[in-house]
């Protein structure tokens, strides 16, 4: 008797970047690769040079089953903070994809609500490929958005520190004050909004 063959579980990767971030929004990525044309070199994309990163990005995109993009506007980080604002950004990834996935694998602990069963892997960036791949081309999309935003504003560095908080950012910020895009619930950036918290910022 000739036995059936068996369907293939498609599973979804999906991460966030610039959840750390100090500017704009929020960006996720959700993946479903294909079993029959596997991607070298899959892996953390904060691991990986920004030249390797573009190169996988584009292959992912090529050769996946299905990806897509989302994003938490900056706006709604500001309304829902960033723990909501970036659960939405996943949400929209996945709903965005083209192929209803069996499971989706999430990096770090937290996951939205959705209908398809979802599991949270720490640090499944760099175990789990799908999550690699979403994390990577999460990573080139807002890397890319984040050069964009150093033409209009080069006074703060964005081409080099994408908005995450280092002194070179923090010495932008009390020489110039905060962006446009700065989220400005954040602690660093609410210090500069508010003149008798400015001694606190001594401390960054």
């Amino acid at each position: 008797m000739a036995t059936s063959k068996m369907k293939k579980i498609l599973i979804c990767g999906c991460d966030e970047v610039g959840r750390g971030s100090l500017v704009s929004d929020v960006y996720a990525a959700a993946c479903i690769l294909d079993p029959s044309r596997p991607i070298a070199g899959l892996a953390d994309s904060k691991k990986l040079t920004a030249r390797k990163r573009e190169l996988l990005a584009g292959e992912i995109k090529q050769q996946a089953l299905c990806w897509s993009i989302a994003l938490a506007s900056l706006e709604e980080i500001e309304a829902l903070n960033i723990h909501y604002a970036t659960l939405l950004a996943i949400k929209r990834a996945v709903e965005g994809l083209k192929v209803r996935p069996d499971k989706v694998l999430i990096d770090g602990i937290h996951k939205p609500d959705l209908t398809i069963h979802t599991e949270t892997i720490i640090k499944g960036d760099d175990t789990i490929p799908e999550i690699s791949a979403a994390s990577i081309i999460a990573k080139v999309a807002r890397d890319s958005t984040m050069l964009r935003y150093h033409e209009l504003y080069p006074e703060y560095g964005f081409d080099r520190h994408k908005g995450y908080f280092t002194k070179e950012h923090a010495a932008a910020l009390k020489k110039y004050g905060p962006s446009p895009i700065h989220r400005k619930t954040y602690a660093p950036v609410k210090l500069l909004l508010n003149p008798e918290w400015s001694e606190q910022l001594k401390m960054f």
